[in-house]
């Protein structure tokens, strides 16, 4: 553990040392990546979120909950995350809190809408009313963006008109953001920026409705993989790829406000894939070593009348490649070899916090 905290202390993640981060969500897949990698760093971390969506789930799997401030709560509760704020007085607050799923937002959407719009509201409020806060990043989607089902990537200047009631929240969620910016933060020393980032994958995401946590099941149980779109494509990354470039806009606006922006986060070209491609590489990933008894395969069973997703979307991320000088680090073959070797830890009973810092170290020790 020592050798794991000194090696991310020479890099990005050195300016999070002793700083007092809160982040909603921290008990969902993202947030328990990024909670193993703050408390590595000897950053004060208050966590504010639901109950872990799943079981299992990442959060007690990774092994932080008694290395930070995990705190229960819905965001939804203004009252309740204004005490937190008060307490806790963050210098820097990412906002991953969300109803995350395109589905289930068609099943739900008034409870969609409260958590994502109003839950925004609410956290932009508990900014604005605590001079404490420094840097402010709210975390949205891809799918914020008016979809036309076009080749290229779609810029942060684009028109923002999600289809369904998951994307359309997110894309309310983007301009209350603008509109507290325009109206209160502009006035403040506070740094606010949004990121939009694309599919994201790795080894802990136990959602449903989710293409690789599907897989994954499927495998453990060596069943066949049942694939409903296999055309579709996405942009896949790793999950520490939009962490890592979270971090360092929450830390360069922190010590630059002219930083703040809005920015898409998403692979390479080469790394937006079909997901029968997606399932593809899973397959070869997982049935390297294995016997054939534990080999898997998927199988097509797309859906007449499924809800409406978009077929084709992508993002042009060259203004955060400009801004900060970033590239990805893994591509979408790598991601996904990490996503498998971290499962079959999973599957074995093995240590999974010491599969997470290998990781973290291996993907953060150029920087």
């Amino acid at each position: 553990m020592e050798e794991m905290g000194r090696l991310i202390m020479s890099g990005l993640l050195e300016f999070y040392k002793d700083k007092k981060v809160l982040m909603t969500g921290h008990t969902g897949f993202k947030g328990a990546w990024l909670s193993r990698i703050l408390v590595q760093t000897g950053a004060d971390v208050t966590g504010y979120s639901l109950e872990a969506p799943t079981n299992p789930n990442l959060f007690g799997l990774a092994d932080v909950e008694n290395q930070m401030k995990s705190v229960i709560g819905d965001i939804r509760d203004r009252e309740h995350l204004l005490e937190v704020f008060e307490e806790t007085q963050p210098e820097i607050v990412i906002h991953l809190a969300a109803q995350p799923i395109v589905r289930d937002s068609y099943k739900n959407p008034v409870y969609t809408y409260e958590t994502n719009v109003m839950g925004t509201v609410n956290i932009c409020e508990a900014v604005r009313l605590n001079p404490c806060v420094k840097s402010f990043l709210n975390v949205t989607t891809d799918k914020v963006y008016k979809n036309n089902e076009w080749e290229w990537g779609y810029r942060e200047n684009e028109p923002l008109d999600g289809y369904d009631p998951y994307s359309n929240s997110k894309s309310c969620s983007e301009l209350v953001t603008h509109s507290y910016i325009n109206s209160f933060y502009n006035d403040m020393e506070v740094a606010v920026s949004t990121a939009r980032a694309g599919n994201v994958i790795g080894g802990g995401d136990f959602a449903n409705d989710r293409i690789i946590p599907d897989c994954v099941r499927a495998a453990g149980k060596k069943e066949d993989i049942v694939v409903r779109n296999p055309h579709s494509t996405r942009p896949y990354q790793h999950v520490l790829e939009p962490l890592k470039i979270y971090l360092l806009i929450a830390k360069k606006q922190y010590e630059d406000k002219t930083m703040s922006g809005f920015y898409n986060v998403g692979p390479d070209d080469r790394d937006c894939i079909t997901t029968g491609r997606l399932v593809d590489l899973f397959c070869e990933k997982w049935n390297e070593n294995e016997q054939n008894g534990n080999c898997v395969k998927w199988i097509n069973k797309a859906e007449a009348n499924a809800p409406h997703e978009a077929n084709f979307l992508k993002l042009d991320c060259s203004k955060i490649k400009r801004v900060f000088g970033w590239k990805p680090r893994w591509g979408v073959a790598e991601a996904v070899e990490k996503t498998v070797e971290w499962s079959k830890v999973y599957f074995k009973g093995e240590d999974i916090p010491k599969c997470m810092d290998e990781q973290i170290k291996e993907f953060f020790e150029e920087y």
